[in-house]
């Protein structure tokens, strides 16, 4: 009778890890198609784009003019569309800044279907678009990554020479933020080192912002630390109040003084 339950136990949970392997991009992407406003309605300028993605896929974003500063490439989470991002954007443009914002594959009027080496194909296609078709020079493009959209940024730091870098709530990679949320799973064996944001630090050479919340109720905050303290100098820290997808606006002025003062830094020598 032991024997058998033993057996069941063993048998259910090896099915869990499986249900866990095989839908592992549904745990990781919530993509949104519909876009529910856009710029305008924050009396923004803006510019409809479509664009390919290293690989060829038909993405769309938008592209905001602004007062010669710099440009900011936006790398948004894991879940929502641009359409969920337009805080942001008005506080980049009060900053300055033109902001290319766009949407991964399979999110918002982006085709195809969301992945890893997608969504770096993705960012890929976005950076050749500001560099190639607006004539944009690297060195005055900041890269810009929220929650997951921090290892996507990062992944084009490595690969590129930006102005800088600013990781807010990212995590080091997937593996250690699943082991945080699912304890109970081998969660290495499911995601192997995917997202791993940790590892490319040490090859990044522009100049790093972190920002990090320690009311962050989805990233713990020892991430931030360990991505700021593996970055090499020069590089900021930020810190953020509130939880993971308002920290920047619960922070309020001090979030953006301290982009500004970044910025500052690296845009304007």
């Amino acid at each position: 009778m032991k024997m058998r339950l033993v057996l069941y136990i063993v048998g259910g949970y090896a099915l869990l890890v499986l249900f866990a392997f095989l839908l592992a991009d549904s745990l990781v992407f919530f993509p949104r198609g519909e876009l529910r406003t856009d710029p305008s309605e924050r009396g923004l300028e803006y510019e409809d784009v479509s664009f390919r993605a290293g690989d060829g896929t038909l993405l769309h974003g938008w592209f905001l003019p602004g007062k010669g500063r710099g440009t900011l490439l936006f790398c948004h989470g894991n879940a929502g569309n641009i359409s969920h991002r337009l805080d942001s954007l008005e506080i980049f443009h009060r900053l300055g800044l033109s902001v290319f914002l766009f949407d991964y594959r399979g999110y918002g009027k982006s085709g195809g279907k969301p992945s890893e080496e997608g969504l770096y194909s993705d960012v890929e296609g976005a950076w050749r678009w500001l560099a190639e078709e607006r004539g944009i020079r690297p060195e005055t493009i900041v890269l810009f990554g929220r929650s997951l959209g921090g290892a996507v940024a990062a992944w084009a730091a490595e690969k590129h020479s930006p102005a800088g870098l600013i990781l807010e709530s990212t995590f080091t990679s997937l593996a250690d933020i699943g082991k945080h949320h699912y304890f109970f799973l081998p969660v290495k064996l499911i995601t192997g080192d995917s997202f791993n944001t940790l590892d490319r630090m040490k090859n990044i050479t522009c100049p790093v912002l972190v920002a990090s919340s320690p009311e962050d109720e989805i990233v713990p905050p020892e991430h931030g630390r360990i991505l700021f303290e593996a970055a090499r100098q020069p590089k900021r820290f930020l810190e953020l109040t509130g939880d993971h997808n308002s920290g920047f606006l619960f922070t309020g002025q001090r979030y953006i003084q301290g982009l500004e003062s970044f910025l500052g830094e690296i845009l304007e020598q």
